[in-house]
């Protein structure tokens, strides 16, 4: 079964809170090599007018992926995820992500395209405070490639 072109507009219900602690935002850091201070001293990011350690920017995709997790995972959405590559991605900021942040993440299923035996599907998480402040819009394509012929 090839990816579903029904599920293009369709709208996964919001995720359950992504806790965002000091260590995960200074692991992500170090993963990127992202080496502000800011990053992995409460302190410096302080002096910065943050409330805890600042995120790398690039951090939505955690956040992001979780919520993708539900499409991927979808057995009617027909998606292999070994024949996904990743196509692209965009970040649109709204407020920085710091430790402490409680997100959630509403998933949009914005276009499903297939072409010559690829599917392209892409993907907007919308990523919220606990108040629903808007924190980030994480913009995803996924190349699906379709099963060889026999």
């Amino acid at each position: 079964m090839g990816l579903n072109p029904s599920y293009a507009g369709r709208t996964y219900p919001a995720t359950a809170p992504y806790a965002v602690g000091r260590e995960h935002v200074r692991d992500f850091a170090r993963a990127v090599q992202a080496t502000h201070p800011a990053h992995r001293d409460p302190e410096a990011a302080r002096a910065l007018g943050y409330a805890d350690v600042v995120a790398p920017p690039t951090f939505a995709v955690v956040v992001a992926q979780r919520a993708e997790a539900q499409l991927i995972e979808d057995p009617e959405a027909g998606i292999d995820f070994s024949r996904v590559v990743h196509a692209d991605e965009r970040f649109t900021h709204h407020r920085p992500v710091v430790a402490g942040d409680e997100l959630v993440t509403e998933l949009h299923v914005d276009q499903v395209v297939e072409r010559a035996g690829l599917a392209m599907v892409t993907t907007r998480c919308e990523i919220a405070d606990a108040d629903g402040a808007p924190v980030a819009t994480v913009v995803s394509t996924l190349a699906v490639r379709g099963e060889a012929s026999s």
